[in-house]
């Protein structure tokens, strides 16, 4: 049920849940199956159900900057990027990012999961990712005719139908997404084998969380917790900014959590925990939690004036993060197509508000052309293998003694996974294809997409840390963005792939201009200074492309890793149980623990973790 803060404040439940985003949404529904236990779930944001500015497809990055969604965080100046400061949006209310996000719904590689295990988290694999992500999956198939038209697969099994979370393709397909991506196939890019079972190399129609029949967003909060909000013993208290966790120490040392202090309407408040306190806030948020509990890094919990209950130097560290560009073309004349960039203008806005009442138009499209690919596919051989060797120079060069044990072994995987000819192959390098222009400025009546760029397999790593005990302060967030060329590199080179696409039939012919960078920006000799940065005339295209992404790239939302799951002994902050090491009743649960970031949009992880937590925090999970 919704709650007032009567109801929660110096009250006990079983379980205390901070933060109800995806993670929090799904331990909250699957723990309060039992009818003998309580869960209460405490908020920051507000519940915002049935809101359109949610439910609405289309509405992409509107809600970011605003605080009614958004926490609206950002970076540290970026040393690596021109000193940028990066805006990260992440997901304020109920539902979290999901009720922000773009909506897509991809998986990783079975390899990349695989991978959590041989960094020490025995259950932690492809198998059980399946399990869980398929229980969480309610697949619904497109339409005959338009799976007809798009030439999509059917499912055969590697997509859950029974799950809580809706799924599907669009009602509307842009008609410049076949294009697209025939375009793509053409310059190279094969055919995913089987994007949703495990091998997602190559190009696909991108599913999206998205109820088809209604055509609007299906995210956490109406896929968890509105059809569980009437059980009785399962409280939701929205405005509820989580200060700390209390606990007291037993004479062996370990930590119990008795409790959680909050501010509500200003006044600070405490519920008491009888079982385990689930800490679900987001990368961005746990860590911080974490450290105003007394558990942290000793010298960033005394600099901010925090009590050390547990030295644990790995909270809030490892923050990896996926990075993204974008490139824009307009088409000629004669191609108008739907697409995102009429809504820019009142006309169009209203000809599709008024569509969208008989479930047509642009706000029943989605963005579905993806492709995840390794370096070698991008950049060709010898230029992968360059980079390659840049980035194992970097990691050979770590000063053995001060670089974490289980950092290492994360390097040492994503090495594997970066050299060029070995198999099985890192899928580091992501295109996106979009209807529109993303939110630059669009000519009406013209027709334009856009192709992201996105590298997800970054050697560079970020923190999170607290500079004060206030729990209102933002924590510094410094992801370290480039520390590591090869990053830099790799993402240049997708950024030159991309724009390498559109040479390619049949979107060659179909072509105007191009928007962003450029026409003006083709090679070295043609530069002219159309980009907000100054060079000389004549300079290299690969130095231009270098400057072009440092300042066009951005965030992706994907952060991940400063909650790390990893043996103590190797810098982890929580074990294979997700209990957080030197205590009997705390976790975390969300993408926080992720210890080696996947080239994938992530809330489907997020989804399948919890769904996986929450089976072992009953007792019922078998590896």
């Amino acid at each position: 049920m919704s709650a007032k803060i009567g109801d929660v404040a110096d009250k006990s439940f079983d379980y205390v849940i901070i933060g109800g985003g995806a993670a929090g949404l799904v331990l909250a529904a699957r723990l309060s199956e039992d009818p003998s236990k309580t869960v209460c779930v405490l908020e920051a944001g507000d519940s915002n159900i049935n809101d359109p500015a949610i439910l609405t497809p289309a509405s992409y990055g509107s809600h970011f900057g605003n605080k009614q969604y958004d926490w609206n965080s950002a970076t540290t100046k970026q040393k690596f990027c021109s000193d940028r400061v990066f805006p990260l949006a992440h997901g304020r209310g109920l539902g979290g990012s999901t009720s922000i996000n773009f909506m897509g719904w991809t998986k990783p590689s079975a390899d990349e999961i695989d991978d959590w295990g041989r960094l020490g988290n025995p259950g932690w694999n492809w198998k059980n990712f399946q399990k869980y992500v398929q229980r969480a999956e309610r697949f619904v198939e497109p339409a005959t005719k338009l799976r007809k038209d798009a030439n999509i697969p059917l499912n055969e099994g590697d997509l859950g139908t029974k799950g809580s979370v809706a799924i599907s393709f669009p009602r509307t397909f842009a008609d410049v997404d076949p294009f697209l991506m025939q375009t793509t196939k053409n310059a190279g890019i094969p055919t995913a084998p089987r994007p949703y079972g495990g091998n997602p190399n190559g190009c696909y129609w991108m599913i999206n969380s998205l109820d088809q029949q209604t055509s609007t967003r299906s995210y956490a909060c109406t896929a968890y917790y509105v059809p569980n909000r009437d059980r009785p013993n399962l409280t939701v208290l929205t405005g509820a900014n989580v200060a700390r966790v209390v606990s007291d120490k037993g004479t062996d040392g370990i930590l119990t959590v008795t409790g959680v202090e909050f501010l509500h309407g200003e006044k600070g408040h405490v519920v008491h925990v009888n079982k385990e306190a689930l800490v679900c806030a987001g990368a961005l948020k746990s860590p911080q939690i974490l450290e105003l509990s007394g558990i942290g890094s000793k010298s960033v919990l005394e600099k901010a004036g925090v009590e050390v209950k547990i030295d644990l130097p790995s909270v809030g560290e490892n923050m990896q993060e996926h990075l993204f560009g974008p490139c824009m073309w307009e088409l000629k004349p004669e191609h108008k197509f739907l697409n995102y960039s009429e809504l820019q203008h009142s006309a169009g806005r209203a000809r599709h508000e008024a569509l969208y009442k008989d479930l047509e138009g642009v706000f029943t499209m989605g963005i579905v052309n993806c492709s995840f690919n390794p370096l070698e596919t991008i950049a060709g051989t010898p230029r992968a293998q360059e980079i390659y060797e840049r980035a194992r120079a970097q990691v050979d060069a770590l000063d053995a003694a001060r670089t974490p044990a289980g950092l290492r072994e994360q390097y040492a995987i994503q090495l594997e996974r970066l050299r060029p000819g070995v198999l099985p192959a890192g899928l580091g390098c992501e295109t996106i294809g979009v209807p529109g222009t993303m939110g630059a400025p669009a000519t009406e009546g013209r027709s334009y997409f856009s192709l992201m760029y996105s590298m997800t397999h970054p050697f560079s790593r970020g923190h999170v840390h607290i500079t004060s005990s206030d729990p209102m302060v933002e924590p510094e967030i410094d992801p370290q963005y480039f520390e590591y060329g090869s990053d830099l590199d790799v993402i240049v080179e997708i950024a030159k792939f991309v724009r390498n696409i559109v040479q390619h039939a049949p979107l060659k012919d179909m072509i105007e201009k191009e928007v962003m960078p450029g026409p003006a920006v083709q090679d070295g000799e043609q530069f002219k200074g159309t980009f907000p940065f100054a060079f000389p005339r004549h300079i290299d295209i690969d130095v231009w492309h270098t400057e072009f992404v440092k300042t066009a790239c951005g965030t992706t939302w994907h952060t991940c890793g400063t909650c790390s799951m990893t043996p103590r002994d190797k810098s982890g902050v929580v074990d294979h149980e997700l209990k957080v090491y030197g205590t009997n009743n705390l976790r975390v649960v969300d993408l926080s623990i992720v210890p080696l970031t996947v080239a994938s949009h992530m809330q489907s992880v997020a989804y399948a973790i919890a769904e996986q937590a929450a089976d072992i925090i009953k007792g019922t999970f078998r590896p």
